[in-house]
């Protein structure tokens, strides 16, 4: 596993990653917003062909965007990002798919759960995500298009795009490659 953007403070491996992430961190390009930010931390492996990935997040989420969960990417403008986004006090189950520019989606949580489970499938030409709050129940929140037939990384992904960190700890990523 590697790191891109590594944060200052973290320790652990894929079984259990605890990190402090440094605020002024994010990733989106243009739309909306009008800037580019490819800044968060992510730490990551990278593959060929079709693979599905799994996590556990939970992140003491405190401050507007405060954001966590799976990231596959080619390059700073090719890339999926989905976990838990936080946004006026509320957890949402959020996804932007990046292709050239950003596009977000959420499903708003006024429950605000401990933890998600999330599971990404890469496979041809599309992503999957799905997310669960108990590990067994496991609901789709995106299919996107994802271009084929290129290596990716996949990994942890964390942000805190405004002035102050948070912590999340992540477990059980797995990456297993399929047919």
């Amino acid at each position: 596993m590697k790191w891109y953007n590594q944060p200052k403070k973290w320790s652990g491996d894929a079984k259990e990653l605890t990190m402090t992430v440094d605020p002024k961190t994010d990733y989106w390009r243009i739309t909306h917003y009008d800037f580019i930010r490819d800044s968060g931390p992510f730490y990551y492996q990278e593959l060929a062909g079709n693979f599905e990935a799994s996590v556990k997040v939970t992140g003491n989420y405190e401050e507007l965007f405060h954001q966590a969960g799976l990231m596959v990417r080619i390059d700073n403008e090719n890339w999926i990002k989905t976990g838990i986004e936080y946004v006026d006090g509320v957890q949402n189950v959020s996804a932007v798919v990046t292709r050239g520019v950003s596009d977000w989606s959420v499903v708003p949580r006024n429950d605000s759960p401990k933890s998600i489970w999330l599971k990404l499938l890469r496979k041809g030409d599309y992503v999957q995500i799905q997310y669960s709050f108990d590990n067994k129940d496991f609901k789709m929140l995106r299919l996107a298009y994802f271009p084929p037939k290129v290596n990716a990384q996949i990994g942890m992904v964390a942000a805190a795009p405004g002035k102050k960190s948070f912590s999340v700890v992540f477990q059980d990523f797995t990456v297993t490659p399929i047919k």
